[in-house]
Order: structure tokens, then C-alpha cells, then sequence
């Protein structure tokens, strides 16, 4: 059961390439105990105005959809989203979209914020890291401990052998950089991971891949459904499907006896 389970939950992530990675080693264990990120208090069945605001800013950015991003990020400070929450969004946007829909997005949110000041709303600017970043060596460490703790086991396989500089990236610049940035919590960095996996074709197996890692954080399984229902009444009808079946996959593969 357990070598069934571990080759369905291949963690193939990538910087902005759509790169698959079916057959990664990670344990069926639940991860050891993220406090510093998640706390039974953060446990809930439904998702909050916040998170639910962040599902259609990550699809439409990551699908470069300016003008349904501009309302989105309209309505998600509205919603009570900071300038920090929805700048750490769009800055995660480049490892798994690529550098120009990252900066267009920036760009656009910068447009957001001016038009609002001008307007007379002022938008909370929210909170920057609480610590610094580490550098060199101590950034792969960081960033190989929260990519372990985020999928449950430490991440090998094949084509990390075949290109190690992948397997660096990933653990210095994405689970390093970014994932060491404490001022967004990971449940909100996994829901805006998948949401803007479910935005991209191709990129069905770091879409489950992330569903484990978003329930490994503390979502529940009604919050994942939650997510693919603002997608679907959000963005569109192929990222909600997208979301949702990649979600009954992971979970038909969690199920005792598989």
C-alpha cells in the first residue's frame, strides 16, 4: 500500500518549466510538526474571505489574464487582503510561471494600488519577513528542511540525478527564498500554488503533487473542493476541473488498501 501511495505522490515541481516527475520517493507518513507555519488554530472546514480571494489572484496571474487579475486583486484587498499578502502571491507566481507573468503581474498590482490611493482607499501594507533570509549553504539547508516537511519525506528521483542544478533551484530558490518568507503563512503559498497549477495546462502532475503538499499543511479536503469552486465561478470551468480531479486522485490513492 505504502509503495503505491509514495510513487502517486510524485513531487514534480519546477522553477518555470513543466517538467514531469512521476516516480519521486516520498513517504505515505503525514510530515513532522510544522508549528512555526501551521497550528490547530489555522484548522478549519471552510475557507475565509482572504484565502478565498487569493484562489483567483494566483489562476489569473499565472495565466496572465491581466484585466480578470486587476479585478481580482480589486476584490481580494477589499476582502481584507494586505499589499504584502498579494505581493508575496505574485513574487511566488515566478517559480511556477515564469519571470514575465510574475513582473507583469507586480506591474499590474502596482496599478491596483495607485488608482485605489487616488481614489481615497487605503490599502494595509501588511507585514515584511520576520527574519532574515538565510544565504549559501544555509539556504539549501533551509530550503531542503521545508521542502521535506511540505512533502513529507525528503524528495529524490531520477531526474533530479539527471539535472542536480533542478534539485538545487528548487530547494534554494523555492522552498529557500520564497518558502523561508514567513510573512505569508504555507497554507496560503499552497493554495495559491495550486491554484495557479489548475491554470496551467500540462501541468497535471505538480497540480496533484501539491494537493498532498496543501493537505499535508493543514487544508482539509472540503478546502480543496472550496478552492475548485471559486475556480470554477472565478476563472474558468478547465482550471476547476483540473483542481478537482487532481484532488479525487489524490485522495483515491490516500485510501486504506491502495
Amino acid at each position: 500500500m505504502k509503495r503505491r501511495q509514495a510513487c502517486g505522490l510524485a513531487i514534480a515541481l519546477s522553477m518555470s518549466l513543466a517538467a514531469v516527475v512521476s516516480n519521486v520517493a516520498a513517504s505515505t507518513q503525514e510530515p513532522e510538526s510544522m508549528s512555526t507555519q501551521t497550528s490547530a488554530s489555522n484548522i478549519s472546514e471552510t475557507l475565509d474571505a482572504r484565502q478565498r480571494a487569493i484562489v483567483p489572484i494566483a489562476a489569473h496571474a499565472a495565466a496572465g489574464d491581466m484585466d480578470d487579475l486587476r479585478e481580482a486583486l480589486n476584490q481580494g484587498l477589499d476582502a481584507g487582503m494586505t499589499v504584502s499578502d498579494a505581493r508575496e502571491v505574485l513574487v511566488q507566481l515566478y517559480a511556477y510561471a515564469g519571470f514575465p507573468r510574475s513582473l507583469n503581474a507586480l506591474g499590474e498590482l502596482m496599478k491596483v494600488l495607485e488608482k485605489r490611493k487616488q481614489s481615497g482607499t487605503q490599502d494595509e501594507p501588511g507585514s515584511e519577513p520576520s527574519r532574515d533570509i538565510p544565504e549559501g549553504k544555509a539556504l539549501l539547508d533551509a530550503g531542503t528542511a521545508n521542502q521535506t516537511k511540505l512533502s513529507g519525506a525528503p524528495v529524490k528521483g531520477p531526474l533530479f540525478e539527471f539535472a542536480p542544478a533542478i534539485d538545487e533551484y528548487l530547494k534554494t530558490h523555492l522552498f529557500g527564498d520564497i518558502f523561508e518568507r514567513d510573512n505569508l503563512d504555507w497554507q496560503s503559498r499552497e493554495l495559491a500554488t495550486v491554484s495557479m497549477l489548475a491554470a496551467l495546462q500540462g501541468a497535471e502532475a505538480q497540480l496533484q503533487a501539491h494537493m498532498r503538499i496543501g493537505m499535508n499543511v493543514g487544508l482539509t479536503q472540503q478546502q480543496l473542493r472550496q478552492l475548485a469552486d471559486v475556480l470554477a465561478d472565478r476563472v474558468d470551468a478547465q482550471s476547476a476541473q483540473r483542481a478537482r480531479e487532481a484532488l479525487e486522485r489524490q485522495l483515491a490513492i490516500a485510501k486504506p488498501g491502495n
